[in-house]
């Protein structure tokens, strides 16, 4: 057909979410197999441990195929999808432009000013839910071997198709004679000459021909060899080729990747094998995944290794909730409570220094933090997360007050990033959004406390010597008794009190 020999596809590879992450849970595919995708085009939707985001693909042109159901979880380095570039054949039908075509911010403005990239040549390694942005200063790519005759139009990956961003590109064969990832079909017994201008042809065994393998170190040929991996098959990434271990890591990994049936990928994988007998009658079993499954492994650690106390305290809120009246009644944005709280927090943890740190369990060492970085405790429903406010201690009532709304919303679309949802130095849980008074809550580990507030409810109070109906809260601190004692946890929860009480403590540190 007129045109074939000018497509070629490129695999797109689940990349690295970073924050560790090693895999991920499709939750929804954004397009169809026969869909016209842009450059930077989210193309799935899938759920990590840390958050739901959208990736983004970095080749433009026809979405040929796609590996995975939804509910399907890969491993970082799988197939998502492949892509063909190029110009299109003659006479072919004209391909649908998916439903979500640039949906990212500035998706459009850069497909707009890069028309050439949407013809396949990428646009760099991709950044999880934000697009890709510019391409790197130095790529290396793996010319398409010309396909035979007999196989059409071959299925070609650039050296840094589907790395993620911190793995280098590389190329490999696929067992059983399947294209290679380098580029082209199983080579027949003849080799076709290369087309003008392209790089030479491997021989047909697939190999680099004869002589030593250029490698970063004795250790790189080592680990290949005791993986019965063969170096010739790799494109390094290094300086002239040169193979790192980086490259024969990524490799392996493929490599275990490409053996799984492709009856597997369909069906969604888990950790650890389904238990042997089956469920009995009544039993639901939910398995510990994604979201739920990180925080249960969290709370678990910080149970194991985090020797914690509780103090708590009533503390009468009524002036409190009048000053944020006042506040409110005075125009300008609305203060939310919770943001006075955090107001409160930060000020208290500039009086109490010791509770803003973290424990170095292999140094034997406490370390406190200059910054406060203050999470808050989101219920969501993929289960609980914590979004964190960077550097709350600069930011007045309300930037507080926009930072946790939009992170709130943010939460609940399950659209925050690994970023929102790590890095946390104090924890401020506001627990009597669920109608209770009190709790004792698990340390949000790595670090030393967490703050609990309780629902403000009409209690009868002394005030002023009688007895009266005020707004009752109730303060809880759970600490790591590591860090500091009661003496120091207590006088953190009293000063928090008192400013509840009577808002204008709060006027000698502002």
């Amino acid at each position: 057909m007129a045109g074939a020999s000018e497509m070629h596809s490129l695999e797109f590879r689940l990349p690295d979410l970073g924050e560790g992450l090693t895999e991920a849970e499709i939750v929804r595919w954004l397009v169809e197999v026969g869909d016209l995708v842009e450059v930077d085009q989210p193309v799935v939707e899938v759920e990590t441990a840390k958050a739901m985001v959208e990736v983004p693909c970095p080749y433009g042109g026809v979405v040929t195929a796609r590996f995975g159901e939804e509910g399907t979880e890969l491993p970082v380095g799988a197939p998502l999808l492949t892509v063909a570039v190029g110009a299109a054949p003659s006479g072919s039908p004209e391909p649908r432009t998916a439903s979500r075509a640039g949906a990212v911010a500035d998706g459009s403005a850069r497909a707009e000013a890069a028309p050439a990239r949407q013809q396949g040549e990428g646009s760099g390694n991709v950044l999880v839910g934000y697009g890709t942005g510019a391409a790197p200063a130095r790529r290396r790519r793996v010319r398409p071997t010309p396909p035979s005759p007999a196989s059409g139009a071959a299925d070609v990956i650039p050296a840094d198709a589907g790395s993620p961003p911190s793995a280098p590109g590389r190329a490999l064969s696929a067992p059983g004679g399947a294209p290679s990832a380098s580029g082209g079909a199983p080579a027949a017994q003849g080799t076709a000459p290369s087309a003008p201008g392209t790089a030479p042809a491997r021989p047909a065994n697939g190999h680099r021909g004869e002589g030593p393998v250029p490698v970063i170190s004795p250790l790189v040929r080592r680990l290949a060899r005791e993986n019965g991996l063969d170096l010739r098959e790799l494109t390094g990434s290094g300086p002239d080729g040169l193979i790192l271990r980086a490259d024969v890591e990524y490799a392996l990994r493929a490599t275990a990747a490409q053996a799984r049936p492709a009856a597997a990928t369909a069906q969604p994988r888990t950790e650890a094998p389904a238990p042997e007998a089956p469920a009995a009658p009544g039993e639901t079993r939910v398995p510990l995944k994604g979201i739920r499954g990180a925080v249960a492994d969290k709370l678990s650690r910080s149970r194991r290794e985090i020797p914690d106390a509780t103090c708590w305290v009533d503390a009468d809120a009524t002036e409190l909730m009048r000053a944020r009246t006042a506040m409110n009644a005075s125009g300008g944005p609305r203060i939310s409570l919770v943001a006075l709280l955090a107001r409160i927090c930060t000020a208290a943890l500039a009086r109490f220094p010791e509770l803003n740190s973290t424990v170095d369990t292999a140094a034997r060492e406490v370390v406190r933090l200059d910054r406060v970085h203050l999470g808050f405790a989101a219920q969501t429903e993929r289960g609980l997360v914590v979004p964190v406010v960077r550097d709350a201690h600069t930011r007045d009532a309300e930037s507080l007050t926009a930072e946790f709304a939009r992170l709130t919303d943010a939460a609940r679309a399950g659209t925050l990033t690994p970023a929102e949802l790590t890095g946390g130095t104090f924890t401020l849980n506001n627990y009597g959004v669920f109608g209770v008074d009190g709790s004792t809550p698990i340390i949000n580990h790595p670090e030393a406390a967490m703050l609990g507030v309780g629902r403000i409810v009409p209690k009868p109070w002394v005030h002023d010597g009688e007895l009266a109906v005020r707004q009752v809260v109730q303060l809880s601190l759970t600490f790591d008794h590591r860090v500091c004692d009661g003496g120091t946890a207590g006088g953190f929860l009293r000063y928090v009190a008192d400013c509840v009480e009577q808002p204008a403590v709060l006027l000698r540190t502002l």
